[in-house]
């Protein structure tokens, strides 16, 4: 595995936070559902411009997670979101983003204006747009991240929230802002949504390019 130069350019990481498998659609295995959600939200990381994809495991993570990702990707363990950013950081990465696994159909762009917002704040979040398994609703609800960017090394604000929050818990957003020091320090960008249910896979659009393992396992599914 050939390692980006501390030195140049290509600093920026986007790593998917592998973990456990979510209810699938009824005659769906959840673990091979999972792992083609996995792979094809890894397909979008690993297809942006001077950005290193990445794995990140969790405690939870499937055991053959590590099997959808290209040669050569770096995978790290990781409990939090904080530890996750430490090992990316160790790898050479001045900024970096961790995505949820269960967006197959997340635009890369997306993940591009997280990148681009760190140029004026530590931090950037990209907020779930559907409930998800906590069934709330509405513009306050919480419904967790879809992804979050950082500048790397953390602040030690950050650092700290991210320890015990993650893109799972359900007021990320508004946690991390309470845990500023000053108001502006984690802008939002536009929200997408995650298959969390297994009437999330509504929410797929057929005419999306992308997400082509999901696609295939669904193949024969209404969608809508």
């Amino acid at each position: 595995m050939t390692l980006p130069d501390p030195a140049g350019p290509a600093r920026r990481f986007a790593a998917v936070v592998a973990s456990a498998p979510e209810q699938a659609p009824p005659g769906i295995d959840a673990g091979e559902f999972a792992l083609a959600l996995l792979e094809d939200t890894y397909e979008v990381v690993a297809g942006l411009e001077a950005v290193h994809p990445a794995l990140v495991l969790g405690p939870a993570a499937p055991p053959d997670a590590e099997t959808i990702t290209w040669p050569g990707t770096p995978v790290v363990h990781a409990s939090t979101p904080a530890d996750a950013f430490a090992a990316l950081h160790a790898l050479g990465a001045t900024a970096a983003a961790l995505v949820a696994p269960d967006a197959p159909d997340l635009p890369p762009l997306m993940i591009g204006k997280l990148f681009r917002a760190l140029g004026s704040a530590p931090a950037a979040a990209c907020q779930a747009t559907n409930a998800g398994r906590s069934g709330r609703t509405g513009p306050d609800a919480g419904t967790g991240l879809v992804a979050l960017a950082a500048r790397l090394p953390l602040d030690g604000w950050l650092a700290t929230a991210l320890g015990r929050i993650t893109l799972d818990t359900p007021d990320a957003l508004a946690r991390l802002r309470a845990a500023a020091p000053r108001p502006g320090l984690v802008p939002q960008g536009p929200g997408w949504h995650r298959l969390r249910t297994p009437e999330d896979v509504r929410l797929l659009d057929p005419g999306l390019e992308g997400w082509e393992t999901t696609r295939a396992l669904l193949a024969g599914r209404p969608l809508r």
